[in-house]
């Protein structure tokens, strides 16, 4: 790594904010989204149960460009990637306002998701890079702690825009954020650059399309399309990867080198945020469609009983330190997800007649272990990984956030179909389908708390123990 630029206090004190801003725009944008579908939907002339491909799209494309933006920010430095990025968001979201089909729409939030991909990633590299070890989890959680706001008003925000205006102002409303993001960025943050710059174009078609068709493989299922093209996908996925492996066992410079996977820790870390996202990434894309879809919920209601979601999230992050640091990352993990898991399969209990109480409280604890489970799975992934492995390892990450993301949802939409007699929103069986698809969604992430069971009591003492000496430290000076 080559810091060619002194970082000056001011710098350190506002990299976390700018961070923010991107991680703002994105939740913001993701909490806004799933509370619009439905209007969005009747205004495209769409069943509300297609409208996954905006979500997917977006999300599929941000994981594709993540490893470019490790290789940008290094030959061309933070600062002005991620000012292009915010740029390029912005300019993604003026094109969705103006979509006037789901095909339009698909493809600016494309367009979005190429900003994305390199927004949120490089302001995070830039604060490993900045960062010392023992610094680095409080300012993780410092530039999450603001953007978890964009969660608490996306519902309702998009609710209220939805009912008030028009769905095309939940990506107006980026604009003018995007605007600070860039000034922010071009003025407080650091243009680091790496010293070592290899773009690995054989192993990004690997990984690209192995991705692409594995997640089409879903989408086709989704859309009915004959079985053997969904499986055909699938294997063309992995025959893709496994071409990967080999690629990257023999090349000098892989984009994800397989020595990351050396790293236990961040093997183990990988593994279970692959598995336990698949569930907690389709709960928000569903739960906004049961209220509406099956409950018959305005969107403004909807908005309002996600509200607590989001809140359990923010009050969660500022507990995560001192619980780490008392119960230790393995214990955490493997009871927290569990946790998760049933949160999730409780869901399939709410009815239309559910006292609003009782909806808005469960949906504060899946909140708030779901904030316990990301920050927990993002550090843990990170914490031993050594330098010349940074970069790599950060991108590998954000990408497997992604994809799970995507696999996600599809699989949610894909359940909430499968259980369905009739693809009508308007048939009953609608309600029921939602429910079973909750149980299963749960049962998967009940599974991937056997993966955290791989993790050591020790594990994170690195980032635990070396905050609480900083922090015993501060109190006494």
């Amino acid at each position: 790594m080559s810091n060619n630029q002194a970082i000056s206090p001011l710098m350190y004190k506002m990299m976390p904010w700018i961070a923010a801003i991107a991680f703002f725009m994105q939740s913001l944008d993701s909490s806004i989204l799933n509370t619009a579908l439905p209007a969005m939907a009747q205004d495209l002339n769409e069943s509300p149960l297609n409208m996954q491909s905006a979500v997917i799209s977006y999300a599929l494309t941000v994981a594709l460009f993540i490893p470019v933006s490790g290789f940008l920010a290094d030959r061309f430095g933070t600062r002005n990637i991620f000012v292009f990025a915010v740029f390029l968001f912005s300019a993604g979201s003026l094109m969705c306002a103006l979509s006037q089909s789901l095909v339009m729409l698909d493809t600016a939030r494309v367009i979005q998701g190429i900003g994305g991909s390199m927004m949120v990633p490089v302001s995070r590299l830039a604060l490993i890079k900045s960062f010392k070890r023992s610094e680095f989890l409080a300012a993780l959680n410092a530039s999450t702690i603001p953007g978890l706001i964009g969660p608490v008003i996306g519902p309702v925000v998009g609710g209220y825009l939805v009912e008030m205006a028009s769905w095309h102002w939940i990506f107006l409303i980026n604009i003018p954020i995007g605007v600070i993001g860039i000034i922010a960025g071009w003025k407080l943050l650091p243009n680091l650059k790496g010293e070592e710059l290899h773009f690995d174009a054989v192993g990004i078609f690997f990984v690209a399309f192995s991705v692409i068709s594995i997640t089409l493989g879903l989408e086709f299922v989704n859309a009915e399309f004959n079985f053997y093209y969904s499986l055909g996908l699938f294997v063309m996925g992995i025959v893709l990867l496994n071409l990967y492996i080999l690629h990257a066992k023999t090349s000098a410079h892989p984009i994800f080198p397989l020595s990351l996977f050396h790293i236990r820790t961040f093997a183990i870390g990988i593994s279970g945020n692959l598995m336990s996202r698949l569930g907690i990434s389709a709960a928000p894309f569903l739960v906004p469609l049961l209220l509406q879809v099956a409950f018959g919920y305005s969107a403004i209601d909807a908005g309002l009983i996600l509200m607590p979601m989001a809140l359990g999230s923010l009050l969660t992050k500022t507990l995560v330190e001192s619980l780490l640091r008392r119960f230790g990352y393995r214990k955490i993990l493997m009871i927290n997800t569990v946790i998760v898991s049933f949160i999730i399969m409780a869901i399939s209990l709410l009815s239309p007649n559910t006292p609003i109480i009782f909806v808005c409280l469960l949906l504060f604890c899946l909140g708030a272990a779901n904030s316990l489970q990301f920050t927990s799975m993002n550090s843990i992934t990170l914490a031993d990984l050594p330098p010349n492995l940074t970069s790599s390892g950060n991108s590998f990450m954000a990408v497997n956030q992604q994809l799970a993301i995507s696999f996600g949802i599809a699989i949610g939409a894909v359940l909430v179909r499968l259980f369905s007699y009739d693809i009508s929103v308007a048939n009953a069986d609608v309600t029921h389908a939602f429910r079973m698809s909750f149980i299963v969604l749960g049962m998967v992430t009940f599974l991937s708390s056997f993966i955290f069971h791989r993790l050591h009591p020790e594990d994170g003492k690195n980032l635990t123990i070396k905050n609480a000496r900083q922090t015993t430290t501060k109190g006494k000076a």
